[in-house]
């Protein structure tokens, strides 16, 4: 099997190029005459391609949110309709579902804010694919190397983290090593739709902080008050203090078996 990848040298990229060996990688200013040619005799296609998230979020960087997610993948899709492709795996977000509430799947509106109307537009563009498609729809990433937790890390380790605002807003994240299964187990079943890549079981942001500083043996008793978040982020703050609780009941009822179902066991199994 031949996979090709976009967004090949952020955190996910660099895993999914361990994971599926000899990759081809899809840059984001290659025409779609060059990418049609990149994909002679590819099975697969993963798009991760997107500026990051957690930034201000001008009017100028939003053009960029919007250009590097949904322009880009118009473009690939329209290169993978004119390929021998067999299944396409897009990235997306659970910034789709509103705050505050439970969601898997069986929800089909979006969220009305930037990040909903975001994921909405990107989503639209992969599905305009004539191939098999999936859609990853992913929650705050736990990896040794990158992802949230590499950021979070240093502050903790010094006995400087704590709770976001009141700590009650819920966290659902997914382990590395889980979501590169996710991607094999979508591939190796031919399975097409929208798929939370989340634990099954999402944590409030108090139960995630004294998990991980216990499993670095840290206290943490310095919290971090919302509106310095916003001071920072502006708008953008709302990625680092919305409320998600989602669920991931497609992939269970396709069969998929978490090997790090608890944060517990993901902390130690990254920081052991």
């Amino acid at each position: 099997m031949k996979v090709a990848l976009t967004g090949a040298s952020g955190f996910v990229g660099l895993n999914l190029q361990n994971t599926f060996e000899n990759c081809v990688i899809i840059n984001r200013h290659d025409s779609e005459d060059d990418i049609l040619t990149k994909l002679h005799d590819i099975d697969v296609v993963i798009n991760l391609a997107g500026a990051p998230i957690v930034k201000k979020w001008t009017q100028k960087y939003k053009k960029v949110l919007i250009d590097s997610r949904v322009e880009s993948t118009k473009k690939l899709v329209s290169a993978i309709n004119k390929s021998n492709v067999k299944h396409f795996i897009s990235t997306s977000a659970i910034g789709a579902y509103p705050d505050d509430s439970i969601f898997d799947e069986s929800y089909t509106e979006y969220a009305n804010d930037f990040l909903g109307q975001l994921t909405k537009e990107w989503e639209l563009e992969a599905n305009r694919c004539s191939k098999p498609t999936s859609i990853l729809r992913f929650g705050v990433i736990l990896g040794k190397e990158g992802g949230a937790l590499a950021k979070m890390l240093p502050p903790f380790r010094i006995g400087l983290g704590g709770i976001i605002g009141n700590g009650k807003m819920m966290t659902s994240w997914i382990d590395i090593a889980d979501l590169m299964s996710i991607y094999t187990f979508l591939i190796d079943k031919q399975l097409t739709g929208v798929f939370n890549a989340v634990s099954p079981t999402p944590v409030t942001n108090y139960m995630f902080t004294k998990a991980l500083g216990s499993a670095l043996n840290r206290a943490t008793i310095f919290p971090l008050p919302e509106f310095v978040l916003k001071l920072i982020f502006g708008e953008g703050s709302t990625v680092l203090t919305g409320s998600k609780e989602i669920y991931p009941t497609a992939l269970i009822n396709a069969g998929f078996e978490f090997k790090h179902k608890n944060i517990e066991s993901s902390l130690n199994h990254l920081l052991g």
